[in-house]
């Protein structure tokens, strides 16, 4: 099937006389005719479902979804994005470990990694995304056990070299995670490139309304955690609170990694999605196909708009010609990026803040990526945790502007815009 195929159909088909939408599985718990049968779920013997904590079939149905759309072998969702990202992550590397990550990422994933994850003993090195070969190379170290990093960096908008990470963590021995949450598996699908694992910040376009917070973790299949059996114990060696169960050797490479974070990680720490929630979702992913173009047309126009004001200094958007990761985006993201724009006005902050209180369609929130216009200054919100070195690593500067495009018509969009920056 083809993806805007899959949007409607993958994940679960209904037999007949059966439910058309995915049925809202809201319960917790789960009845079985034997203490047997139920010991079987327990020591991962069959499948099937015993808490909702673990596992939910609403929730799957949806996950199987999004794997068929990323191309993967298996998928889980998460309560958030954050709570995707750090499982990716954790589920592979334990205190005493070392993570190398893109340093152009979401802030909120930043501080995840830089003082959340450290507290818990792993290390992270961040690496300028445009580093040298030689840079990349010298950031691995014996005890390195994953890359990370976003298709589109939100909001520096950053374009990741995914091929040429993924060659790098390949060379060591080690799985290359990509956050797709701006790309979407319409716009780019990250392991047809080489990497590994795969997260998304549902609440993002896969929503795409403001709906539900949520997260998702897909797995490609095609790493071999037993050729690396010494980085991974976790996943190589036998598990003694599932009764010895060596996760690489009874679930192999397209269903280990998944089946350890949903039996350890979700067993233990419980950021499951609601049901109620994952069905909002699926009603997102039903249009997704058709929304990630509009909002790609919608943000080309305005950002051209913005490149030809005299009150905006500078303009990021990698669909532009004049853009340094055009070229890039091309190679990964034939048929457009996403709809976020970043610009910068006259006067800087100041100026910044005074052209968000003039606008009327554009709607001033932290949220990014869904069928309304928003916009956001990030230095002073979501980003406000870091220092200005941080900042300035991260791509982010003090009067930089996120503008997320919406699907509403541009000439709205383009008009409220125009008033605004008349007015600083």
């Amino acid at each position: 099937m083809e993806q805007e195929t899959k949007c409607i159909q993958a994940g679960y088909t209904p037999k007949n006389g059966e439910s058309r939408m995915i049925p809202i599985i809201q319960s917790t718990t789960f009845k079985y005719d034997t203490s047997e049968d139920m010991g079987k779920l327990f020591d991962l013997e069959a499948s099937g479902y015993f808490y909702t904590r673990l596992q939910n079939p609403t929730n799957d149905y949806v996950a199987a979804k999004l794997t068929a759309l990323e191309g993967g072998t298996a998928g889980m969702l998460t309560s958030s994005g954050q709570a995707a990202n750090f499982y990716s992550v954790f589920n592979i590397a334990n205190a005493g470990d070392h993570v190398i990550s893109s340093a152009s990422i979401y802030g909120g994933t930043f501080n995840l990694f830089n003082v959340t994850m450290r507290k818990m003993g792993i290390d992270f090195t961040f690496v300028d995304p445009e580093c040298s070969d030689e840079e990349l190379e010298a950031a691995f170290k014996p005890n390195t056990k994953a890359v990370f990093g976003e298709t589109i960096a939100n909001p520096a908008l950053t374009v990741f070299d995914i091929e040429r990470f993924a060659k790098a963590a390949h060379a060591h021995g080690v799985p290359l995670i990509v956050d797709n949450t701006f790309a979407t598996p319409i716009n780019c699908r990250p392991f047809e490139w080489g990497c590994d694992i795969v997260t998304h910040s549902t609440t993002k376009y896969l929503d795409g309304h403001d709906a539900t917070v949520g997260g998702a973790i897909i797995d490609s299949g095609k790493f071999d955690w037993m050729a690396h059996k010494e980085k991974f114990p976790g996943l190589c060696t036998p598990d003694e609170s599932y009764h010895g169960i060596t996760y690489a050797e009874k679930f192999g490479k397209e269903g280990a990694f998944i089946t350890k974070c949903t039996a350890q990680l979700m067993r233990d720490f419980g950021s499951i999605q609601a049901p109620m929630n994952a069905y909002l979702l699926n009603l997102g992913i039903e249009s997704l196909a058709v929304r990630v173009p509009r909002h790609c047309e919608n943000a080309l126009k305005v950002a051209k708009f913005l490149e030809a004001n005299p009150n905006v200094t500078w303009v990021n958007y990698p669909g532009l010609e004049s853009n340094k990761y055009y070229d890039l985006a091309k190679k990964y993201m034939p048929n457009g990026t996403c709809g976020v724009v970043s610009f910068g006005v006259k006067g800087g902050r100041k100026a910044a803040e005074e052209f968000m209180k003039h606008l009327k369609v554009a709607i001033i929130a932290t949220h990014v990526a869904d069928a309304h216009t928003c916009v956001l200054h990030p230095a002073s919100s979501t980003h406000r945790q870091l220092t200005d070195k941080e900042l300035e690593n991260c791509g982010v500067g003090a009067d930089l502007i996120r503008l997320s495009v919406g699907i509403e018509n541009v000439n709205d969009i383009i008009a409220d815009l125009k008033q605004a920056l008349a007015s600083i």
